[in-house]
């Protein structure tokens, strides 16, 4: 999977199968011993884009052999991905309870957010994704007979685009604080388009906004070579869809310093710190990924 400047892909492809691959994730860690997520919807979607590895592995159809020792890299992964949902699922929480009433989620995917979490009256929530992916999900959860729990407004662009023109066009109000979330999304944008997103919403943030996201700290490693690593963890579970070239190479800025610089207050928390803060044991691996990655929240100031 090579990506080029003006890609596009549904969920069974390019970037699209990544957020197959964290719904399978998320479907396993639900189902788990004492899970700190619940996403009933994870499965089904999984399901209904119809990828085989990723289906087996929800319905619990991929053995031990087929993993080939791969254990332990499930439960790594499927521990990281909770943990990431549940920060993420927090974080929106919180700013409702704060009384944050419109919320934008960046390359949704197969996020069920807006079906899943108690939101309160009045909230709005807007989901931006490529178009296949946008329609896809839609008619996946009206088919499930799934409602929203929230007034959800999809917006059908590419984040490469004019995407603040898209969601402004859907009832968007630049006057109104909003909770903003940039999940798993970096690392699949070149480096200039990451500055311009975090450009772009801090041009749409009206004063008690907040955004999340995460930053991998470790700067001086390639992309490539956390795509290398990436994609070998999941070969080891038996994945047969190549991961490894769907990120994008290049200098890229460190977000608490580029926020900072862009007038935000940042706040940080290393992901070994959400794993106890969610009584998970985080894993003792020099090597691990995990090790260099940063919740990020800002307002602006």
């Amino acid at each position: 999977m090579t990506r080029t400047e003006q890609d596009t892909w549904d969920l069974a492809s390019s970037v699209g199968a990544t957020a197959t691959m964290v719904a399978a994730a998320r479907a396993v860690a639900s189902g788990g011993t004492n899970p700190i997520i619940d996403d009933p919807f994870a499965a089904p979607l999984v399901r209904a884009v119809g990828l085989d590895f990723f289906r087996r592995l929800v319905d619990g159809e991929v053995t031990s052999e087929e993993a080939d020792g791969g254990e332990r890299d499930l439960r790594l992964e499927t521990d990281s991905i909770a943990v990431r949902t549940r920060f993420f699922d927090d974080f929106f929480l919180n700013a409702a309870r704060d009384g944050i009433r419109q919320s934008v989620i960046l390359a949704a995917g197969l996020d069920a957010r807006a079906y899943r979490l108690a939101w309160p009256p009045a909230s709005v929530v807007y989901e931006v994704d490529q178009p296949k992916v946008v329609e896809f999900k839609t008619t996946a959860m009206e088919n499930l007979g799934a409602a929203p729990a929230v007034d959800r407004r999809t917006v059908s662009v590419d984040l490469r685009d004019d995407w603040p023109h898209a969601l402004r066009a859907s009832g968007f109000d630049t006057a109104r604080p909003t909770s903003w979330s940039a999940e798993g999304l970096l690392m699949y944008l070149p480096p200039e388009a990451q500055d311009r997103l975090f450009d772009k919403i801090t041009e749409l943030s009206a004063p008690g906004s907040r955004l999340a996201t995460e930053y991998h700290g470790d700067s001086g490693r390639s992309m490539s070579e956390r795509a290398r690593q990436f994609n070998e963890r999941w070969a080891n579970l038996g994945c047969d869809i190549d991961l490894s070239g769907l990120f994008f190479d290049g200098e890229r800025n460190s977000v608490v310093d580029y926020l900072t610089a862009q007038g935000w207050q940042v706040t940080t928390r290393p992901r070994r710190e959400l794993f106890a803060d969610y009584g998970l044991v985080f894993p003792d691996d020099e090597e691990s990924q995990l090790r260099n990655i940063i919740a990020v929240t800002a307002t602006p100031r």
